[in-house]
């Protein structure tokens, strides 16, 4: 494992024939979710069925967040007070909200991906996107924005934020493979919302591969049993 700097960014690179993201295999981004240290997800890729050429970057979220929180990290703030007060009250999310902070986040992640395929000499073809909740959350919303279709996109309980404009922008990614997963009881985003969102992807023509599972807010052992083989099909490495 190494620690390199892309795009303003910490990121930890993994993976590869050195273990430290060397060699030319195709490559997986994954962004941590709101509030867990920048370094949450690194544990993945060892977890993960796939070719030992493939090769594996966690980029740490910019903001820090308030002391009290430990190392938690964000892509933009929350709000978390009111969305305490709306889970209370029954409120659902509005997904119409375009998040402040969004556009500059994406813009950097996007510059990110640019660095990733210059660094690994690879194309978008041979890149996969993902995240766990708000990091699924900006994936999906860089994969819509990033000027080239990428070879997949991983979205571990997401949900839908600007909705208008990703409505609009998702018929332009058909044909993309997208791995999703969500639980049933997941009390910060809704099971319903992140069917929703599965079923307008796939009804302008993405191929999704769907997972729900008996849990909360959390990637269980199944879902990653799972996602390896989806890893392998996109980069066309067959079955282990």
């Amino acid at each position: 494992m190494r620690i390199e700097t892309l795009a303003g960014l910490e990121v930890c690179i993994t993976g590869g024939t050195d273990r430290e993201g060397g060699g030319t295999g195709p490559v997986v981004v994954l962004l941590h979710g709101f509030g867990a240290p920048g370094h949450d997800l690194v544990s993945l890729w060892r977890m993960l069925d796939v070719p030992d050429s493939v090769r594996f970057l966690f980029p740490v979220a910019p903001l820090r967040l308030p002391q009290g929180y430990g190392d938690g990290r964000a892509w933009w703030m929350i709000d978390m007070e009111r969305l305490a007060r709306d889970q209370t009250e029954g409120r659902e999310r509005d997904i119409q909200i375009i998040p402040n902070g969004l556009l500059d986040v994406r813009a950097q992640v996007l510059g990110l991906l640019e660095e990733v395929e210059a660094l690994c000499n690879i194309g978008s073809d041979q890149l996969v996107l993902g995240g766990f909740s708000q990091g699924a959350m900006l994936a999906c919303d860089v994969a819509l924005h990033a000027p080239s279709p990428l070879a997949g996109l991983v979205l571990l309980s997401a949900t839908i934020i600007a909705h208008d404009e990703w409505t609009e922008l998702i018929p332009k990614r058909k044909d993309l493979p997208v791995f999703q997963s969500h639980g049933h009881d997941d009390p910060l985003l809704s099971f319903q919302t992140a069917c929703q969102l599965r079923d307008t992807l796939k009804a302008h023509g993405l191929d999704v591969e769907w997972h729900e599972f008996q849990g909360s807010h959390e990637i269980p052992i199944n879902v990653l049993s799972s996602l390896g083989p989806f890893l392998r099909r996109v980069f066309g490495q067959g079955p282990s």
